[in-house]
């Protein structure tokens, strides 16, 4: 049974059924190397990968759990080094874009407010952090980070976020109260995406007004 409450590009079952592995790996690599990927639910289904795996979703076959742990983090990986390359061809200009219910001026101020806080590390951090992981990569390639550093913890990110998440599922999809309620767990993980999401976004506005205040 698919996620009824949730839009069809959320609804994880929906997609996976839809599209199968080669659509899960497009999607994973749209989320983390094009700016027009960063609405796309890669933690759910990366974990409900997991799930399919695990045959905690019936009627969904996918593809065994060791071909998701080795072609997952690839595209992970290959997609932040699109993103970098993009940043580092296009450069600053690529943020320097009107606003639009689609591209908003907090996502680049949550992605450079990561930086500034983490430095390097955030391209490790970013990758479990929705939009932010995203815009990273570009902003990465545009600060003209030095290549060997962002491409090694592009690895060490990609590696965790989508071995480890997918992994999870994989394990948490044999445990019976888990795949008797599947549709509300894969909710439970789109909403727990969010949450880091609406606090950065919150923090922002904040130090926004603050900032207005102040002037």
């Amino acid at each position: 049974m698919a996620i009824e409450a949730a839009p069809a590009f959320l609804d994880t079952t929906h997609l996976l059924n839809t599209f199968g592995l080669i659509g899960l790996l497009l999607i994973i690599f749209a989320e983390t190397g094009l700016l027009v990927g960063f609405f796309l639910p890669g933690d759910s289904l990366l974990f409900t990968a997991g799930l399919v795996s695990a045959g905690g979703l019936a009627g969904v076959t996918l593809a065994p759990l060791w071909v998701l742990l080795v072609l997952l983090p690839l595209v992970a990986i290959a997609g932040n080094l699109t993103g970098y390359w993009i940043g580092h061809r296009a450069g600053p200009a690529v943020f320097n874009k009107p606003n639009s219910r689609l591209f908003k001026a907090e996502y680049v101020e949550q992605a450079h407010g990561f930086f500034a806080k983490y430095g390097a590390r955030t391209i490790v951090l970013a990758r479990f952090v929705p939009i932010v992981r995203t815009f990273a990569t570009v902003m990465a390639g545009a600060s003209r980070m030095d290549f060997r550093v962002f491409a090694l913890y592009s690895v060490i990110g990609g590696i965790a976020w989508a071995g480890g998440v997918t992994a999870l599922g994989h394990w948490l999809g044999q445990v019976d109260v888990i795949r008797e309620h599947i549709e509300a767990f894969a909710i439970l993980i789109v909403v727990l995406s969010l949450i880091p999401v609406a606090v950065e976004l919150l923090r922002a506005r904040r130090t926004n007004r603050r900032g207005t205040t102040t002037a």
